[in-house]
């Protein structure tokens, strides 16, 4: 699949670079996300890490969003502490945002490359957790009891 690629929501991009200046302080908060859901609010995050593996910020953000009854995303950036700048989703978070948000556009890149692209783009040939999730309802054996 050919990456297409859009302008991206400068303002977004701002909005995590705010967090990420003002609330990501020592080793346990190093990425702030945020996101535009579909009614146009921002929604913002950080990461929580731990050594025993802690959420992305995108992942935080997603029960964030939620608590606030934004469940439609629209677009979504990462950001790192310490002027790192844009920052593309992980492996595990490309996964979550797929089959949370499958129509998401991701910005990514960084100086004068950044740029949205769609989750898909990220995960060519990807599984998606909801059509296994549709196929296996449907080849289920029924209970007897």
């Amino acid at each position: 699949m050919t990456t297409q690629t859009r302008p991206f929501d400068h303002e977004l991009v701002e909005a995590a670079a705010h967090v990420a200046r003002t609330r990501c302080r020592g080793d346990n908060h190093t990425m702030a996300a945020a996101a535009r859901a579909r009614d146009g609010r921002i929604v913002t995050a950080v990461n929580a890490y731990h050594f025993t593996g802690g959420p992305c910020a995108e992942l935080v953000l997603i029960g964030t969003a939620a608590a606030q009854g934004a469940y439609e995303l629209d677009a979504i950036v990462a950001v790192g502490d310490r002027d790192r700048g844009v920052v593309p989703p992980c492996g595990r978070c490309r996964q979550v945002l797929l089959d949370y948000f499958p129509d998401l556009k991701v910005i990514v890149g960084e100086g004068d490359r950044i740029r949205t692209v769609h989750i898909t783009d990220l995960l060519p040939e990807s599984y998606v957790w909801a059509d296994h999730q549709l196929h296996a309802e449907k080849t289920a054996p029924l209970s007897t009891g």
